[in-house]
């Protein structure tokens, strides 16, 4: 008898010691953090193009990394992106496909994965486009300070290629003397 209660005791105490542990440790992975809020409204302010909103979520030094090795800061980010819609009449996320996590790194760092499909309409022949995009971004302090964005650019340089001939081969319909 004398051996079930402390067997009964060691385990008491083990089980007590683990969930002190549990309570100090931070959440490791989330779907559900402020930090996934920001991204969520830098993102909502580029649907929008409430480009000084969406100066706001960043660092000052942050550098973003989109498609490149190259980083730039915020404002050649939105200056970018301010080119790339000229020719769109529409554009954003699709929301119902939209995921988002946030991860805790061993070395204490704070990152936001964001997994979406981007879809545009091309003004002038409406034809539409969807890319699948992925987005991971580091936090410090409530503001993005590292920024790395992935995806496939050649299928809206097909469709605009697309384009440009057709557009090209109805100006040589056009032209008179041929």
């Amino acid at each position: 008898m004398k051996k079930l209660i402390i067997v009964f005791l060691i385990s008491v105490i083990a089980v007590s010691c683990n969930d002190g542990k549990k309570e100090d440790e931070k959440m490791r992975y989330s779907q559900d953090s402020e930090e996934i809020n920001t991204l969520k409204a830098a993102i909502s302010d580029y649907e929008n193009g409430n480009w000084d909103a969406m100066k706001k979520h960043y660092a000052d030094t942050a550098q973003i990394f989109h498609n490149s090795n190259s980083g730039k800061n915020i404002s050649e980010i939105i200056q970018g992106h301010e080119q790339d819609i000229t020719d769109l009449q529409t554009y954003g996320f699709v929301d119902e496909e939209d995921e988002y996590e946030m991860v805790l790194t061993d070395d204490g760092n704070t990152w936001v994965n964001f997994w979406g499909d981007w879809k545009a309409t091309i003004s002038g022949v409406d034809k539409e486009v969807t890319i699948p995009i992925h987005l991971t971004a580091q936090f410090e302090n409530g503001k993005i300070v590292r920024e790395h964005g992935y995806w496939d650019n050649a299928i809206m340089m097909a469709v605009m290629q697309e384009m440009d001939s057709s557009m090209t081969s109805q100006d040589s319909i056009q032209s008179p003397g041929n």
